[in-house]
């Protein structure tokens, strides 16, 4: 009888024991989200924390209700078809990328994960969507529209010094999907305005070196600097190399006149990283890429660095100051 009820009492101990192991097997995972990314971890910690609030706002928590796996190409766009690939081989929920490249290394490794994006470019002519209210597919995101914008920036340079005859462009040839366009939409603008356009190259720290001798070569007082996530990464070299070659220029994104530069116009950097956060959350909450329409920025900042512009013995136009959105004193 004591044999018995020893063995009863086992049998329903060790029961008990393997029912929290039972429930703890019958919890869903936590969904994975891939992030491709052109810069380094340490050059957009300010901009994954907009990612990351992007996420929050639909409910997402890296480490408590959903993990990223992350893949940076320090700068080195070669390096993204194999990251994207490898993503895939993960089967992550969703693919989050933040600009031409990467949107267009992932889209060729996968049509089926979800690929949230950002862009400069038009999504449609790049056929990354059938339509922006209807994406279609398995993309989805918003267009900061920075290619239709380059016009305005040649604009700005040419109101800045008007007696100037040629602009400079910096490009990173190594994204030429943007840089082509950039380039195109610059060109137009400067024939418009009969001043000639100089396009410069470069896709490394020693290349970015090389630019600013060229301008001196060539005797060019303005540059333009495209936004290029490469170029964006090496800001503050770009932004000492500026100053002391003494060469008045113009960016994308307010990030560079932050640290010095003269002027920026563009929409806000934070804004994409934020949106593509936010979609990322919908699409794992069960919405469609096919059905979340694109996003389109329709606030574009001008930021003035009155200390470099004395820095460069330069006055800002009464006009560029009374359009400005603010200016750093």
């Amino acid at each position: 009888m004591f044999d018995l009820n020893r063995r009863h009492f086992i049998t329903l101990l060790g029961g008990a024991a393997a029912w929290p192991l039972a429930a703890h097997a019958q919890q869903p995972a936590m969904p994975v989200i891939g992030y491709l990314d052109t810069a380094s971890a340490s050059t957009t910690k300010h901009l994954v924390a907009a990612f990351h609030e992007g996420l929050s706002a639909g409910g997402y928590d890296e480490g408590r209700n959903v993990a990223i796996e992350y893949r940076w190409s320090d700068g080195d766009y070669n390096k993204l078809p194999s990251l994207a690939a490898d993503l895939v081989r993960r089967n992550v929920a969703v693919i989050a990328t933040i600009n031409t490249p990467t949107i267009l290394a992932a889209k060729a490794a996968t049509k089926t994960i979800p690929i949230v994006f950002a862009v400069g470019v038009d999504p449609i002519k790049f056929g990354l969507v059938e339509s922006l209210n209807r994406p279609g597919g398995n993309l989805t995101g918003l267009t900061q529209l920075n290619i239709e914008m380059e016009a305005k920036r040649v604009q700005l340079l040419h109101e800045l010094a008007p007696s100037a005859t040629t602009i400079a462009l910096l490009i990173n040839p190594s994204s030429p999907a943007y840089s082509e366009a950039a380039t195109e939409s610059a060109q137009s603008a400067a024939r418009v305005l009969g001043i000639r356009l100089l396009v410069l190259n470069a896709s490394t720290p020693s290349g970015i070196e090389t630019t600013f001798v060229t301008l001196a070569e060539e005797r060019v007082r303005l540059l333009l600097v495209s936004g290029d996530s490469f170029l964006v990464a090496q800001r503050e070299q770009i932004v000492a190399l500026a100053a002391r070659h003494a060469v008045p220029t113009l960016y994308h994104r307010r990030e560079f006149t932050a640290v010095g530069g003269l002027m920026s116009y563009g929409p806000p950097l934070s804004e994409a990283y934020y949106v593509v956060g936010d979609f990322t959350g919908r699409i794992l909450k069960g919405k469609k890429p096919a059905d979340i329409p694109v996003h389109q920025s329709t606030k574009f900042e001008l930021v003035l660095n009155l200390k470099t512009a004395k820095a460069l013995a330069l006055t800002m136009p009464p006009t560029l100051l009374a359009i400005a959105d603010e200016v750093i004193e």
